[in-house]
This record gives structure tokens, sequence and C-alpha cells, in this order.
């Protein structure tokens, strides 16, 4: 991991003019709890032309039908979670695995390392194109826990628990009792909200979500987080280049 630490944070730009002053991005983690409007809150970063990796579409990908993840899907949780024609039954296995802790963290252990894989390999992407910095919107970034140390700053989107509680029984035609279980199989909001290095109130109008989105955004373009990363790259590069010149000079 402290090999993909230096890797997420520093980007050789080879083939060009450019310095390495000019080559490191910093990330930042994006993410809220069930229904708290962090998809809208995403969206809006990407309208505005911000670089970003959508886990959920990640997560929608590894599991298609052959590959890895979705095989092993099928060894472990059977034909029952899936579709007559192959596809993953999200809802069915929603059910089962947000009424059992043990077999979350099954298809957590399942599902994470594959989704951590195509997520580097979009990271690696952003930084050969010489990105400043890129937006991670992962869902459970606080609960898992691993990508934190990598990241510059955290984004958080919040509303109230009523709105929250609300907004999934409409959007997912959950009873209470279900939105609720599914709520408290994360984190809670104010436990994030207390983590987090800045907070979207999305608890409004979408279009005071929008203005909070473009002050962050403008913000974050503004930030020289950056520089420290491509201090600590360059000391690196110069650090090494010091050992070659002494033990070829020996």
């Amino acid at each position: 991991m402290a090999l993909i630490g230096v890797f997420i944070s520093g980007n050789f730009r080879f083939g060009t003019r450019k310095s390495l002053s000019t080559v490191v991005m910093f990330l930042v983690g994006l993410t809220g709890g069930i229904a708290s409007g962090k998809s809208t809150v995403s969206r809006m970063f990407n309208e505005l032309g911000c670089p970003l990796v959508d886990a959920d579409l990640v997560a929608r990908k590894v599991v298609e039908p052959g590959q890895a993840a979705w095989k092993k899907i099928r060894e472990k949780f059977g034909d029952v979670v899936f579709l007559g024609d192959g596809k993953l039954n999200r809802e069915k296995l929603g059910e089962i695995v947000f009424a059992n802790a043990e077999k979350r963290k099954l298809l957590n252990s399942i599902t994470h390392p594959e989704i951590y894989k195509v997520i580097i390999r979009s990271l690696l992407w952003f930084m050969i194109k010489g990105s400043q910095f890129v937006i991670l919107d992962l869902p459970l970034l606080f609960e898992s826990a691993k990508m934190v140390p990598y990241m510059t700053f955290t984004i958080v989107v919040s509303c109230s628990e009523e709105q929250q509680l609300h907004r999934l029984m409409k959007r997912n035609n959950f009873s209470e009792e279900e939105a609720r279980a599914r709520m408290n199989s994360q984190m809670s909001l104010q436990e994030k909200c207390r983590r987090a290095t800045y907070v979207i109130d999305n608890s409004n109008s979408v279009e005071d979500t929008r203005k909070q989105v473009k002050i962050l955004y403008d913000k974050l373009q503004r930030s020289k987080a950056h520089w420290k990363l491509r201090f600590l790259l360059l000391s690196i590069v110069v650090t090494l280049i010091g050992f070659g010149v002494y033990f070829v000079g020996r």
C-alpha cells in the first residue's frame, strides 16, 4: 500500500518538456450517507469539468457476467442472487447482505479488491493526463478506511436524518424499517461530518447545493496541496540520484 500511495500521489509525464514540479496531483475523497445526495453532488463536480472516479459505477462493472467478482459471488452466494440472463440480482443480494453483517463482510471482501484495482488504473490515467487533483466518489470511504490515508481532503454530503430516511423510502420504495436498516449499516452522517475536511449541506434547494459545490471546486483549484507532494517526490528523486552518483563514483 505504501508503494500505491506514492504512485497515486505522484505523476511523471514522460516525453514532455514539463519539469518534475508540474507532475503531481492530490486526491479528494467524496462520500456521504445513503440517500444524502452524494450522487447529485458528484454529478455537479463532474459538470464543472472535475476529474472524477465514481466507485458506484466501478462496482457495477466488476460484477458484470464473467468478471472475477461475479464468479466469486456466484460461488459464495449461489444462483439465488442472479437473474435468468446471468446478471446479478442487486436487489436480492442487497436484501441478504443488509440483513446479515457477516454476509456483508463476505461480499465486501469479494468486490472491494476488484474495485480498488480499477480505481488505481483510473488514477494512473488521470496522472498521465497531468490533472491537478481527482475526486474519488467513495460511498464507504470512512467505513473501509483503506483509501483515507491517501486523501489530501475529504468531502461529506450531509442532510438531516429525517430527510435521509424519507428520501430513501421514496427512492427505493422501502418501509421505514427497511430504510433504517440500510442507514444503520453505514457510519452515521454525524460521524462522517466530524471526520471530513469539508461538508456540503444538501438539506435545502438544488441551487443552494450547486453554489456550495462551485465554491468548493474553486477552492480546490486554488489549493497548493499538490506542491507539498511535488516537493516530496522531488526530494525522493534527488536522493536516489545522489545515491546513484555516489555508488558510480566509488
